[in-house]
């Protein structure tokens, strides 16, 4: 089935952003397939076309990939979406559990990334549309396998955009703040708790659950795809909601001593 639309891939799209990514890029015109571990659950008739995909698996990723190239014959846009949060104290969390971490959030878009990237330059255009964070330029205490994942999300974008914009390809970032999803719950729970670090993981805990609640919109995220998957000239970053730019522009020109001192009193932090 060939289709006169541009096609987009979204990863993650069951539910949360990923779901209001794929219906935002139906509404602009796109054939949008959505992909999650188990797609079954997820309602159908909003005009997206859903595929179970494990990021984590080379061979789901190949299959799935060769199944979108077979039934339209080539891929347009790629959005790299799907994602896992972390929660606790770094020491609290094992490599193991970390290793797992990023082998969703970062080996993932990679895996995708390579996927993708030899039709697209066969076809010589496409669009790679990375979700990042805020926290993937600033630190994120009792976050930080999350925040460590996104930093290197960012380095591997605009590092891989340098590499394939010749063959008419880009790599873009889209860096929402907190958006009002299930991020909280769904979150990993550091797996070697201790004592010393309770009182200020339940704080940070409480925080990131108003955070969450006060939080944009997952649509603010889908217009910035949006407009990453369509603009003429495409930036390669996008902030997504309405305190992501102004998190961005601080951290560009606030002194380092003033922004570290106020990571730590927004984060409740003695010291």
């Amino acid at each position: 089935m060939r289709s006169n639309k541009p096609i987009a891939l979204v990863t993650g799209a069951s539910a949360g952003i990923g779901r209001a990514v794929s219906l935002g890029l139906v509404k602009a015109g796109f054939e949008v397939i959505g992909t999650g571990r188990n797609t079954s659950r997820v309602a159908r008739g909003s005009g997206v076309t859903y595929l179970d995909l494990d990021v984590t698996s080379d061979e789901s990723v190949t299959a799935a990939v060769a199944q979108v190239i077979d039934r339209y014959g080539r891929i347009d846009v790629l959005v790299n979406n799907a994602g896992v949060g972390s929660a606790g104290a770094a020491e609290e969390s094992s490599v193991a559990q970390v290793q797992a971490l990023f082998d969703i959030n970062v080996f993932g878009v990679i895996r995708m990334t390579n996927a993708v990237l030899p039709h697209m330059r066969a076809q010589r255009r496409g669009r790679i549309v990375n979700i990042s964070s805020v926290v993937g330029f600033i630190p994120a205490p009792f976050m930080a396998p999350y925040a460590a994942s996104k930093h290197a999300v960012e380095g591997y974008s605009e590092s891989i955009d340098h590499e394939v914009r010749e063959y008419g390809v880009r790599v873009l970032l889209v860096e929402p703040g907190w958006t009002n999803t299930g991020f909280e719950s769904n979150s990993v729970r550091a797996d070697s708790p201790l004592d010393v670090y309770a009182k200020q993981r339940g704080i940070a805990d409480k925080l990131i659950v108003e955070a969450v609640k006060a939080g944009d919109d997952p649509a603010a995220v889908a217009q910035a795809v949006v407009a990453a998957a369509t603009n003429t000239k495409p930036k390669l970053r996008y902030p997504a909601g309405s305190r992501a730019g102004l998190v961005s522009t601080m951290r560009r020109v606030v002194p380092s001593r003033a922004f570290d001192r106020q990571i730590r009193k927004m984060n409740q932090l003695a010291g």
